[in-house]
């Protein structure tokens, strides 16, 4: 039976670079409505301790999502060393489509996928672009779906996208504004007969009933004429911190049950870089789950310091990076395995074990 594994991987980290202090004259305000009393270096300090934040990176006002998607296929394409004839899918994912500058407002006409491959000016009919709008978890969800794909018989090779734009969608009266980022990752899987590496197994879950709308779009914590018309990323930020301890760590060991493999034995987890506390504590309780109260130090890759959280970016690009030897004291060998893991909006949760 046919795998999928990685061949090549590519990354576009925007050039422009936003630091918290550049929050400094910004005006918060609370969900009721009114100015924080907090001053903003308060604001900013907490939120650094917490999140692990200390810059992000922004896309150039004439950059859009597919703009930065295409870069990272191209580079990923590259890499992998193929023919970009000879992809059988590609598979954007993304959470706000094509966004331009000063709009605010998600355009999902073309998808994506369809953007992508006529920037990449792809000929082939038969490679099959589409879009996966499935939160953060976005992009090792369509991974997931590649290798299905794959495993079937259906392609031999396909390109897998997570691109995302959030400084375009973001309230500047919130906080949690800070956050967000751009960004794009990419890989090539292509399909092998060696079931002893790639994609061993994965888990999703979706917890909809209780907890769907702790990420949404919503209105501005301020009512104004420049706000009243556009809808904003909204996140009941301790809900989603108490949601993903609780259900994070299970869904990884559920994925390395089904694959046979014991936390012992994987060498990095690569996490959504969403929070840097939250990431830290999922990996203690996934180690708690073994009875086991020590983390290996190294185990866990960090890049939201400097890059934020970009969504579904945020794992392929720091994949390319420890693959390119550009992520000092990580690495990745032949026959390590690695598992790959996200949670967000939905609120959907996945896990990928991975052996290269």
């Amino acid at each position: 039976m046919f795998t999928s594994h990685i061949i090549g991987t590519g990354s576009y980290i925007p050039e422009v670079v936003i630091s918290n202090n550049d929050f400094l004259h910004h005006t918060f305000y609370e969900r009721e409505g009114v100015p924080s009393t907090k001053s903003n270096e308060s604001i900013i300090e907490k939120f650094s301790e917490i999140t692990g934040i200390k810059e992000r990176r922004y896309a150039r006002p004439d950059q859009n999502a597919s703009d930065l998607g295409t870069f990272a296929a191209e580079a990923a394409i590259a890499n992998a060393n193929i023919d970009k004839e000879t992809l059988d899918y590609i598979i954007v994912a993304h959470n706000f489509g094509e966004v331009s500058i000063n709009s605010n407002r998600s355009n999902f006409l073309p998808s994506l996928g369809s953007r992508i491959k006529a920037k990449l000016k792809i000929e082939n009919p038969d490679c099959v672009a589409y879009d996966v709008p499935f939160g953060c978890p976005g992009w090792v969800e369509a991974l997931i779906q590649a290798n299905y794909y794959i495993r079937s018989g259906d392609a031999k090779r396909c390109l897998v996208i997570g691109a995302e734009t959030l400084s375009r969608i973001l309230d500047p009266f919130d906080r949690d504004s800070m956050i967000y980022s751009d960004g794009a990752g990419a890989v090539v899987v292509e399909a092998i007969e060696d079931s002893s590496k790639g994609i061993l197994a994965h888990k999703t879950q979706t917890h909809a009933i209780q907890h769907a709308m702790l990420l949404n779009l919503g209105t501005s914590f301020v009512n104004d004429a420049s706000t009243q018309q556009h809808l904003y990323v909204k996140m009941n930020g301790r809900r989603v911190y108490e949601f993903a301890l609780s259900h994070v760590p299970q869904a990884i060991k559920a994925a390395l049950d089904k694959a046979g493999v014991s936390i012992t034995d994987v060498k990095k987890v690569l996490i959504h870089q969403a929070n840097e506390k939250m990431d830290e504590a999922i990996l203690q309780r996934l180690y708690k789950l073994y009875n086991i109260d020590e983390v290996p130090d190294g185990i866990m890759p960090m890049t939201i310091g400097w890059l934020g959280n970009s969504s579904v970016a945020t794992i392929p690009t720091m994949l390319d990076l420890i693959l390119h030897h550009k992520l000092k004291d990580h690495s990745i060998h032949k026959g390590d395995t690695v598992v790959f893991a996200s949670v967000g909006a939905g609120m959907n949760i996945n896990a990928i074990v991975y052996r290269f």
